[in-house]
């Protein structure tokens, strides 16, 4: 009876640590995701994740994760993450078609807006702007800004 109680113990040790494990899969939800040394913005990276990929969620801390991925482990913002494993659009989905859902617009409405309403050409220039980690820090420590999170 004994022997029967410890293995009963055992399993339900081993089954409730693989369910624990399998709550702290998550995949990345954005097309690419930055991985950290530390919680900020600007701290140092150590990878890079794309959309789809799976991690393991060592712990959460505010609106960061960290997270191990394969050899990499580091921090992501935890808004990057998703319980579900995100589904890629396929061909039938346009670059211009996504943007307009970002802002809300379908094609018909977009095209309604540039005929009677307002000009949208800055926010597409806007949305075009890339900078460099560097040419951010440079912004924040010429414009004496908090560097933190």
């Amino acid at each position: 009876m004994r022997r029967v109680l410890l293995f009963l113990a055992i399993l339900s040790l081993s089954l409730s640590a693989a369910h624990s494990q399998a709550r702290n899969v998550r995949f990345v939800a954005v097309e690419s995701a930055d991985v950290r040394s530390g919680t900020g913005f600007f701290a140092g990276d150590v990878g890079t994740l794309r959309l789809g990929d799976e991690v393991t969620v060592v712990r959460d801390s505010g609106r960061w994760s960290e997270v191990r991925a394969g050899t990499v482990t580091g921090w992501v913002a935890s808004a990057s993450l998703s319980p579900r494993r995100p589904v890629r659009a396929g061909a039938a989905v346009t670059p211009g078609e996504v943007a307009l859902a970002g802002k809300g617009f379908g094609r018909e409405v977009e095209n309604q807006y540039r005929l009677t309403g307002p000009d949208f050409s800055p926010v597409d220039e806007m949305e075009a702007a890339s900078l460099s980690m560097a040419e951010l820090r440079r912004f924040i420590v010429e414009g004496r800004l908090s560097g933190g999170e």
